[in-house]
């Protein structure tokens, strides 16, 4: 097999696989890989979200997390459409359950018209009632244009789709990259299935893009953390007290959204996530730890200094997230009808938090140049949304810094 390409992604989640798709189409006689540490593409933050399409009303108007979510939005849902990927543009309700959320609230729907997101709409108690019937509020917002949809799936085809525009791309599933080298006009990368060569090198890798990067000799004023999210799945008898989708208003302090409803494209609703501290970077149990990782995150001068911070809100969460009953406490401020007996089976997810050596949450995408390389350094929430919009993004870099 073909072990030298003109162009590697490493990282198969949805930003690392769109932005190949996208390489493909613009350079479609150069060959491309795409590496991938684990036996399949999306199987960490990619694959274990909460599978909602974002409409992009949440975030700061200029931000690269604006334009690109709602770019990509609408690009994301044409490709469903083309490639027949399982998706549903059901909407969705942000509600207020106290006084004090109103304000935000309207700051939320003002940021949505600013970032020119379609189909917004103030609905009042009587209204958060006929959209959903069992969800109580006093005041919400209606979002027509966001939806759900399968991003493994998605993922999946945007792979395929590579290998099927030029035979000499691939891509290459579990080969962890242990090393980089640089030599006049390639770049070695040692994996662990042998060594790959490619004149240029995108890195997308998500929790471990900090640890890339500087594999590939960039320096770094920041670090990864990763914070768990647990959901529960809604029981066959409680799933019915949810429609589609249900979104508190979030706290403005913090990039997370709080706990909501989701009817995934299966059928099932999942209620979650929180945000929570791990001590294995990749770790999806609660009680997993790696010494490694947990050295690293530590010795980090930031880490202490967002703790110091944040760290009333931070003990909150690790409450909920050890006890069922305070979880769901939390989500019958929306639902109030739920019950224990509601919430069965249970998982988990991961995401990548940036933080600066100041102890600040770097809050929008943040992409960076190294020698032969893009590094994608921090993509959160809405990345698998503007995932199309990122990798376009990421062509235009490529064209100025690899071609011109």
């Amino acid at each position: 097999m073909n072990r030298t390409f003109d162009i590697a992604i490493v990282g198969g989640g949805i930003v690392g696989a769109a932005t190949a798709y996208k390489l493909q189409l613009a350079y479609p006689d150069k060959s491309i890989a795409i590496i991938e540490k684990e036996k399949a593409l999306a199987n960490h933050q990619t694959g274990n979200n909460s599978g909602v399409i974002h409409s992009g009303i949440y975030y700061k108007p200029g931000s690269f997390k604006a334009k690109n979510c709602v770019e990509g939005r609408r690009e994301l849902v044409q490709f469903a459409k083309d490639y027949h990927i399982n998706h549903d543009i059901c909407g969705k309700v942000i509600v207020a359950t106290d006084k004090s959320e109103l304000e935000h609230l309207e700051l939320i729907k003002n940021r949505g018209i600013e970032n020119g997101v379609e189909g917004i709409e103030s609905i009042t108690t009587e209204q958060i009632r006929e959209i959903e019937p069992f969800c109580k509020g006093i005041a919400g917002i209606r979002v027509g244009c966001t939806g759900i949809i399968d991003f493994r799936a998605t993922t999946e085809k945007f792979g395929e789709l590579l290998e099927a525009k030029n035979e000499s791309s691939k891509v290459l599933l579990d080969h962890r990259v242990i090393a980089v080298s640089q030599t006049n006009d390639h770049t070695l990368l040692k994996t662990s299935k042998g060594d790959i060569e490619a004149k240029k090198v995108i890195y997308c890798g998500g929790l471990q893009a900090d640890r890339l990067a500087k594999k590939d000799g960039v320096k770094l004023d920041m670090a990864i953390l990763g914070f768990r999210g647990d959901y529960y799945e809604l029981s066959e008898e409680g799933k019915h007290k949810v429609k589609n989708l249900i979104y508190p208003v979030p706290n403005p302090k913090f990039p997370f959204l709080g706990v909501h409803f989701t009817r995934m494209t299966d059928g099932s609703v999942e209620c979650g996530p929180n945000a929570v501290f791990v001590f294995k970077r990749e770790g999806y149990k609660k009680t997993d730890f790696d010494l490694k990782d947990t050295l690293e995150a530590t010795t980090f001068a930031g880490t202490w200094k967002f703790f110091g911070k944040h760290w009333r809100y931070g003990l909150e969460e690790y409450r909920r997230a050890f006890s069922k009953k305070l979880f769901l406490s939390q989500l019958q401020r929306l639902i109030p009808e739920l019950k224990m007996e509601d919430l069965a089976h249970e998982r988990a997810g991961v995401r990548a938090m940036a933080l600066s050596e100041t102890g600040d949450m770097i809050d929008d995408f943040k992409i960076e140049y190294g020698r032969d390389s893009i590094h994608v350094l921090n993509a959160p929430s809405p990345a698998a949304t503007a995932c199309l919009s990122i990798a376009n993004e990421i062509v235009e870099m490529a064209k100025k810094h690899f071609y011109s």
